[in-house]
């Protein structure tokens, strides 16, 4: 990659400041404080350099890049999409998600291959239909999240909701930490803009992000329900933001599913309102540690990296007593790491050595099923019933696989037909 050779500046203290490309204009940082002409000639140097070098993209700077080609292509956009077409009928699928995955709080989460699908169509009267993991919990008034999300839809489309008929088949465990309510907001949100027949920018915006993650208050669980893979997301200040993380090849989700719902309200109150520094450094020291070892597909490395003191030792003595008999019997068994799964009760154990199909793979090759024994064990042992259910990443998010009218025509053909 060419990269421009800007000068350097040396100040009245002898101190050089070397300059690159800032992605804003306010990006510059001055350490020792130069005074207004020295500022004036860095950001007139800054100016000459990008007319000089027009066409530098610097590594990562993917937003930048898309707004470049939609400016390209946004007149042939408006054509082809003024008028977004309203439909009848879609059904959309959206897959669990893991939050946290130990030191990550509110930030970091996966996406499961475990999927709930729900179909809404105009109707004449409002109804839900529920069926499936937790059908006998879940409101059947407007005060369910699939709802919540399809008003937040054709508000952003600035259109008013119809009378809507719910069926929703849930696969995702209700209230077990896998992210079941931002499940719901994220398939609301999608089948809402389908409905209405609108579109929401996504690169330097992230709009569908803004709105579930306002809804959902955080975005660790919303981000991979929209993007698939692992993502991590925080607040910029000005707005949500995500970015995947690398997914190693291989690895296997390992979930202990409880019997009993855990309340996030619940399992947020035992937490304190203070962090000390120990703590805070520990934990940032595992998150990077997180991130390097999956990054880096070093799954040796990933039993320290989700480690944490933020929230599992206090959730794990209050609320859930099976939490660390079950981290130290997979560990045990040859997990690469074991985590609380969000708010619980679910606990997850990744493990590693899959290829292809696992039916088709000797056992022996792997430790899925050992791991998963020795998690069903040690619950029986502290009086914990569940069960468990072997997974994988997903590496894509949320998806409409039917719609009426389809997308698809004789020509132009999506998949499944969409």
């Amino acid at each position: 990659m060419c990269q421009a050779v800007l000068p350097f500046f040396q100040t009245q203290s002898n101190t050089f400041i070397t300059l690159r490309p800032p992605s804003h204009p306010t990006d510059l940082s001055f350490p020792q404080g130069p005074d207004d002409s020295v500022k004036k000639a860095i950001l007139e140097a800054l100016d000459e350099a990008r007319q000089s070098h027009p066409n530098i993209k610097l590594p990562h700077q993917h937003e930048r890049k898309m707004q470049e080609r939609m400016g390209r292509i946004s007149a042939a956009e408006e054509d082809l999409h003024s008028e977004g077409q309203e439909r009848r009928m879609v059904t959309v699928r959206v897959p669990a998600t893991s939050a946290n995955l130990g030191p990550g709080y509110d930030t970091i989460g996966m996406a499961l291959d475990m999927w709930s699908e729900i179909t809404v169509e105009r109707a004449d009267k409002f109804e839900i239909i529920a069926e499936g993991e937790g059908s006998d919990d879940v409101p059947r008034d407007e005060t369910n999240l699939v709802v919540t999300g399809m008003k937040a839809a054709f508000a952003a489309a600035k259109k008013p909701m119809p009378v809507l008929k719910y069926h929703c088949i849930n696969r995702i465990p209700y209230a077990r930490g896998l992210g079941s309510s931002s499940a719901a907001i994220v398939a609301g949100l999608i089948a809402g803009l389908v409905l209405a027949g609108h579109q929401l920018p996504c690169w330097g915006s992230e709009e569908l992000l803004q709105l579930a993650a306002s809804i959902e208050g955080h975005p660790d669980n919303v981000a991979p329900a929209i993007y698939g893979g692992i993502q991590l997301g925080l607040h910029t200040g000005e707005r949500w933001t995500s970015e995947r993380v690398n997914t190693p090849p291989g690895i296997q989700l390992v979930l202990f599913i409880p019997d009993f719902i855990g309340k996030t309200s619940d399992a947020r109150g035992v937490l304190s309102e203070t962090v000390s520094r120990n703590d805070a450094v520990y934990n940032i020291g595992r998150v990077a540690w997180l991130v390097n070892a999956l990054s880096t597909s070093n799954m040796d490395n990933l039993h320290i990296g989700v480690e944490d003191a933020l929230h599992q030792p206090q959730r794990g003595k209050a609320v859930y007593k099976h939490l660390y008999p079950l981290i130290e019997a997979a560990n045990a068994a040859g997990a690469n790491g074991c985590f609380l799964s969000g708010a619980g009760p679910t606990v997850m154990a990744i493990t590693s050595g899959a290829s292809g199909d696992i039916f088709a793979q000797r056992l022996s090759e792997r430790v899925d099923w050992t791991v998963a024994e020795a998690m069903v064990r040690t619950a029986e042992a502290v009086g914990v019933k569940g069960q468990v259910y072997i997974t994988s990443p997903a590496e894509h998010g949320a998806q409409v696989v039917s719609a009426e009218p389809a997308f698809s025509s004789k020509v132009v053909r999506f998949k499944g037909d969409v």
